[in-house]
């Protein structure tokens, strides 16, 4: 891959959904789908919408390890991202991201306490494409 940030980058903005992973409270890792990033900074940081209640914000709050992973299915490549997730409820963050439409899924608004941010921040990944995997750091 010549140009992680370029290439992976692409994927994030480009494909509606991103996978996100996390570790239970029994130890095992799960992963759901996601809306794509509202927002990102190169590959190093990106920021999503969440539910407060979700299951995967109380497992983020006990342990933040997670991975996301961006896959496009027209070529069968994909790239994980290791790293951690920070929840994030300050007024700042929260609008940050918010975006018209939002109420659809958190009816009280950009106060409403059942709607947070999650920051993920990325230390590595690995990159699949053409039978290949390679692994990178993030700076």
């Amino acid at each position: 891959m010549k140009d992680p940030q370029q290439t992976i980058g692409n994927m994030a903005d480009k494909y509606s959904t991103a996978l996100i992973s996390y570790i239970d409270e029994e130890g095992y890792p799960v992963t759901k789908a996601m809306l794509k990033p509202r927002e990102r900074r190169g590959i190093k940081e990106f920021w999503f919408t969440t539910n407060t209640s979700s299951n995967k914000v109380k497992c983020f709050r006990k342990n933040p390890k997670a991975s996301i992973y961006f896959v496009d299915k027209r070529y069968f490549r994909g790239a994980s991202l290791a790293g951690t997730v920070e929840v994030l409820e300050t007024p700042e963050a929260k609008e940050r991201i918010w975006r018209d439409g939002d109420t659809m899924y958190y009816p009280e608004g950009v106060t409403d306490p059942d709607y947070c941010v999650l920051k993920f921040t990325a230390v590595k990944g690995r990159y699949y494409s053409n039978f290949n995997s390679e692994d990178f750091e993030i700076q």
